[in-house]
């Protein structure tokens, strides 16, 4: 018993060690963006009916580094400010799936080539979820105009807050997330090869079913679920499968679903589910058959490698933030 909880803390260890850097480098990218994408900028783009509403909220929608449950809020504000139903869609598809920190966690434990196809699969499924919305959608809503206020910070406030969102605010919205599967992917890396159906996991199209029935309940953000694929893919299942869980895990758990049923009504939230479901399939199909030509096996990084002392400096400097979160969500 002791040797297994050892391995796992081990495994935990040493992937922390690889993900750290880029992820504290995440969170100083994500305190920029938030003083240059706002959520009153987001509102002013999308909170109005527009022929490009949908390609602008997924284009926004990629790099906002705002997990899964931050995300719900903002889409009500916006559907609140007159945003339409297809743009707050394609916000609520596209947004949770990934952020500049998620996809440097992801260039460091999967390469860049699986980063870039996350981002544009994130993309392509926030422009087809909002356009599928548009379809049914009732385009006479009221809007209402956005305040906005006129004063603009002096640069020394603008560079606290940078720092205040990237290595305080963001790190207690996904503290407990992030460290929770940082930790099953430890215990998944010493347990998911003795299960009795890893064999299953490892069919292409079975393992990407049986990733969209775990991602549906699961409430993760897009850097938490990167440790979980990557274990995943280091017991056996394919790349398509771990894209599926990546995409569905963070963008369809119950919490989105219900949100979205309140603010979209119940015919929207099941094409958004289907359309997202069927995209992340095809997605899958697509890594599974181009990962091999790609080499997304050999870019994957290896945990057991020596680390280096800015990489033991950054995984202690980032519990220290995550406590510090978790201690601030209390």
């Amino acid at each position: 018993m002791v040797e297994i909880i050892l391995s796992i803390c081990i495994h935990t260890w040493n992937l922390t060690l690889k993900m750290a850097p880029y992820l504290l480098f995440g969170f100083l990218g994500a305190g920029i963006l938030s003083q240059f994408i706002s959520r009153s900028f987001i509102q002013k783009h999308l909170g109005q009916h527009g022929s490009h509403s949908e390609l602008k909220a997924a284009l926004f929608g990629v790099p906002m580094p705002i997990c899964s449950c931050g995300v719900l809020p903002l889409a009500a504000g916006l559907r609140r400010q007159g945003a339409s139903a297809s743009s707050t869609a394609s916000f609520l598809a596209s947004t949770p799936q990934t952020g500049i920190d998620s996809l440097l966690v992801t260039y460091a434990l999967l390469g860049w080539v699986f980063a870039l196809f996350r981002a544009i699969v994130a993309f392509i499924s926030g422009i087809l979820c909002g356009w599928s919305i548009r379809l049914i959608e009732n385009p006479h809503l009221n809007t209402t105009s956005i305040t906005q206020s006129t004063e603009k910070p002096d640069l020394w406030k603008r560079c606290i807050s940078v720092l205040k969102y990237g290595f305080i605010t963001l790190p207690r919205d996904i503290a407990r997330p992030l460290l929770l599967g940082l930790f099953l992917s430890g215990v998944l890396t010493v347990f998911l090869p003795e299960a009795p159906f890893s064999n299953h996991l490892a069919h292409p199209h079975l393992s990407m079913l049986i990733m969209i029935i775990i991602g549906l309940p699961l409430y993760i953000c897009s850097s938490a679920s990167v440790p979980l694929a990557y274990a995943f893919i280091q017991s056996g299942v394919p790349s398509g499968a771990a894209l599926v869980f990546l995409i569905m895990g963070p963008a369809t758990n119950i919490a989105t679903l219900t949100t979205l049923h309140k603010l979209l009504g119940a015919r929207a939230t099941i094409i958004f589910f289907i359309v997202l479901t069927t995209t992340a399939l095809l997605a899958g199909s697509f890594m599974n058959y181009y990962s091999p030509k790609l080499g997304l096996e050999s870019a994957l990084c290896d945990a057991h490698r020596t680390s280096n002392s800015y990489e033991v400096l950054a995984a202690i400097l980032l519990f220290g933030l995550l406590l510090n979160g978790i201690r601030l969500k209390k």
